[in-house]
């Protein structure tokens, strides 16, 4: 039996928002595949011969730590995908990101009170990275489900694009992981 390890991370709330679907979502799919009847049954159903394992994290809303905090699940892990979620304000639907950019400028702080402005993440490192997970089929199959989702070639220049940026630059260095990341739009009560 194949075994493949998932990571899938979230934010800790952000100011001013009460449900937080990237705290939300991806303690729910860890939870999901955590239990064995659960986990049992899309196994069967969607993989057979495969042993599936989730491990959720919830991330610091910083610059400085987002990446590390991640990086040391990954470590632990040792994941065959990582997928990063976050909360994209003007999202209307599920947002798939294809793009990660060099670039950090915030116009609020991030959790330490950081406001870079006009920043590479990385000054030695190329101006963006593109995941290489086949987010065409993934779209497909949210509208066979009917759940509303786009490509979206802008994951900002707050902590998630640079937690993003990072995990593809890492990925970019190992041969058989994928990375991606995924914008929720608002919960509205």
């Amino acid at each position: 039996m194949q075994q493949i390890n998932i990571v899938i991370s979230g934010f800790t709330p952000y100011e001013g928002i009460d449900v937080n679907p990237a705290v939300l979502v991806p303690a729910a799919v860890a939870k999901q595949w955590a239990d064995p009847a659960q986990s049992q049954a899309i196994s069967e159903e969607l993989l057979q011969d495969i042993a599936v394992t989730v491990t959720n994290v919830t991330l610091p809303v910083s610059f400085a730590k987002a990446w590390p905090t991640l990086k040391e699940t990954i470590e632990a892990t040792k994941p065959n995908i990582v997928i990063a979620t976050g909360l994209k304000h003007a999202a209307r639907g599920v947002m798939l990101e294809r793009c990660a950019t060099n670039l950090m400028d915030a116009i609020k702080p991030d959790a330490d009170n950081v406001i870079p402005r006009r920043e590479p993440i990385d000054p030695n490192g190329p101006a963006a990275y593109w995941t290489r997970l086949p987010l065409r089929s993934i779209l497909n199959d949210f509208t066979d489900d009917s759940i509303p989702a786009t490509l979206s070639s802008d994951a900002g220049t707050f902590v998630c694009n640079s937690l993003f940026y990072n995990l593809l630059n890492w990925t970019a260095t190992q041969e058989r992981v994928l990375g991606g990341f995924v914008s929720f739009p608002p919960v509205v009560p």
